[in-house]
């Protein structure tokens, strides 16, 4: 038989090898890095027998199918070490994820410390040494097998499988556990290796079924890259908006409220207000929307026109019940249905298209308590909701300058650069779930492709993502652990503007129906404070600040002069404030940093008397003196303009 690798050599074999023995005849150093290998494009073990022509690729470590072999692993050893330490602990699963792996372990929490031993229990098991081998059984082997070791959730995902599926195990010097692999030749590949935390988890995400509990842990083939990861952690921690937003004294959350409804602190809703009065005012006035204001709820009567109460009802709070109450009313999920009576309030031609309608508009989803985090995922939140009636022939225009907009607001908000862009497609799989035909789909799918490559913009695209009544563009970005979020999105609707009997009078006098293109221009504001937290770790744009300035007078003494200059900031629309406590300026100036403000204006008997302001920037530490009229033209420009200050070094810093 002839191999060919990657590098385009050919291997001769006379008898099938195995690709560990491919691997070794190439070069002793190969199988030592050797993870896996991929035959024809398929991950394979190590351990696979290879009876025929093909391509094969050696996986190493330098390859992220390599670390995820080793972490895969990984994994195992540590539910070893778990079984050891806990003989009454039961094994579930235990996959490698994108930056590590997990185990999920029918058993009460564990604690920091209980995580500590695991990690030492770890370290005897690949000092130990053992090689791993794997074997088959039947399905009836396998699972009298599992019930001999008394591993229940294992004993479920055998009889899951169709019967004569090949059933693998992997041995590690007497730990067996059932897995397809691929595997490393022995434990002692596992070099360096973290046990990160513990949490709940329910089997199989089903919240119904039973709570287990998680480990989180990942593992390098280098101590060196471990080290930058557990960094990166850390660096992960400050930035998390759950924690630094709540540290920064910007929202909170209250059990007996419930989960998922934020309370937002003075300082939170100012950034939220700064947010909503930008965005109504450039919509309004440079984008050309009439603003709208609709109710908060509805009957259920209007959602089912819409679609939405047989497509998304398990998303609603519905309040009543269809078989006892004359009316059931729901808090909206969404403003369109709404919007769509505004545009039907009067008769529209085709002069009047297109008509541009925004709200600021809060709304309500159901999301499961398991889904609920932080500002990311909420049950009520407020949104830069909009509908586009156009006609069909606008369709292109229309959907360019949503896209436009969004990517105006991102780039202003600095965010430009930590997004992706997914055309989000229907499942003709499960064509029940939506509106239209085929050929509906396939030409409202086109219509965005199109729009995103004249734009020249890279996406993905992704079946099964679309709403029921059309495809979408969606702005994806992800937060500090990696979980990708919809921030913003621009849909076309062809279809549902018949549900609601919407049309416009064309230049024949003939009844149109039009289209709609449904968007946000910046997304929810919950979420993209979320994500602001997160890419600033709290240091905002001045614009954006809850408290741009704090006036510091070096003494009680000079507490009337920092008020007079306060007050003629706030005259200038700066959020400003006077720390007048009785304190060396030394603290005054450590509490300022710690607030992460943009400025602070020390004062004293030579600022008062010369009208000027002692300037300490979070951008550059000391300014120097200025004129305070100078300092009022420069931060008012920063703040009118937007502009995205960078901060320098600490060595760099004006001390």
């Amino acid at each position: 038989m002839q191999i060919k690798l990657k590098d385009g050599t050919i291997k001769e074999y006379g008898q099938p090898m195995s690709i560990y023995d491919i691997a070794k005849d190439i070069s002793e150093g190969l199988a030592r890095a050797a993870c896996a290998g991929e035959i024809d494009g398929e991950i394979s073990d190590l351990r696979t027998m290879i009876s025929k022509d093909c391509r094969l690729n050696i996986i190493t470590p330098d390859d992220p199918k390599g670390l995820k072999v080793i972490r895969h692993t990984a994994s195992h050893v540590m539910a070893e070490a778990v079984k050891r330490l806990f003989p009454d602990a039961k094994v579930a699963i235990g996959p490698a994820i994108e930056d590590g792996f997990y185990y999920d372990f029918d058993h009460a929490p564990f604690s920091r410390e209980d995580l500590d031993s695991i990690e030492k229990e770890m370290k005897k098991i690949i000092k130990e040494g053992h090689a791993i081998t794997r074997f088959t059984l039947p399905k009836d082997e396998a699972i009298a097998f599992m019930k001999e070791k008394n591993e229940p959730y294992k004993i479920e995902l055998i009889e899951d499988l169709p019967q004569g599926a090949e059933i693998s195990f992997y041995d590690q010097g007497g730990f067996v556990d059932l897995c397809a692999g691929p595997h490393l030749m022995s434990v002692k590949g596992i070099k360096a290796y973290k046990l990160i935390s513990s949490s709940m988890a329910y089997w199989r995400g089903d919240e119904n079924k039973a709570q287990l509990q998680r480990i989180y842990a990942t593992a390098f083939q280098k101590k060196e890259d471990l080290a930058a990861y557990l960094e990166h952690l850390e660096d992960i921690k400050k930035r998390d908006h759950n924690k630094l937003g709540r540290e920064m004294e910007l929202f909170t959350t209250v059990d007996v409220i419930g989960q998922g409804l934020p309370l937002f602190a003075p300082k939170g809703t100012k950034m939220i207000m700064k947010l909503q009065r930008w965005m109504e005012d450039l919509e309004d006035n440079e984008w050309g929307y009439v603003r709208t204001r609709t109710p908060l709820m509805a009957k259920s009567d209007l959602y089912k026109i819409s679609g939405h109460w047989d497509h998304y009802k398990d998303g609603m709070f519905v309040l009543g019940d269809e078989e006892t109450d004359k009316e059931v009313f729901s808090l909206r999920p969404m403003t369109c249905p709404f919007q769509y009576y505004v545009y039907k309030n009067t008769q529209k031609s085709y002069r009047d298209l297109p008509y541009r309608m925004s709200e600021t508009s809060t709304v309500f989803r159901a999301e499961d308590s398991g889904e609920m985090h932080g500002l990311t995922r909420v049950r009520q939140f407020t949104i830069t909701e909009g509908h586009l009636v156009i006609r069909p022939d606008q369709t292109e225009a229309e959907l360019k300058g949503c896209l436009e907009l969004a990517i105006y607001v991102l780039t202003t908000l600095g965010l430009q650069d930590d997004v992706t862009y997914r055309l989000s497609k229907w499942d003709p799989a499960n064509r029940e779930k939506y509106l239209g035909d085929e050929q509906y789909w396939e030409s409202s799918q086109d219509a965005l492709r199109k729009v995103l490559a004249e734009k020249n913009i890279p996406f993905v695209e992704a079946e099964g993502e679309a709403a029921f009544y059309g495809p979408k563009i969606d702005i994806q970005a992800k937060n500090v652990y990696g979980k990708e979020d919809t921030m913003v999105t621009v849909q076309l609707d062809c279809a549902i503007a018949d549900k609601f009997d919407m049309y416009y009078i064309d230049e024949n006098g003939e009844k149109i129906r039009p289209y709609i293109i449904h968007r946000t221009s910046m997304g929810c504001y919950e979420r993209t404070l979320a994500w602001l937290i997160e890419k600033y770790a709290g240091k905002f744009p001045t614009w954006l600040c809850p408290e741009q300035v704090r006036v510091l007078p070096i003494s009680d003494k000079y507490n009337a002069y920092a008020e007079t200059v306060a007050a003629e900031l706030k005259k200038n629309g700066m959020d400003v404030t006077v720390d007048g406590r009785s304190e060396k300026i030394g603290f005054k100036i450590r509490a300022a940093r710690l607030d992460k403000l943009p400025y602070m204006l020390v004062v004293g008997q030579q600022e008062e008397a010369d009208g000027t302001v002692s300037v300490r920037s979070r951008f550059a530490g000391n300014e120097g003196v200025k004129p305070l009229a100078e300092f009022i033209a420069q931060v008012s420009r920063e703040i009118r303009t937007k502009e995205i200050r960078k901060e320098l070094p600490e060595d760099e810093k004006a001390k």
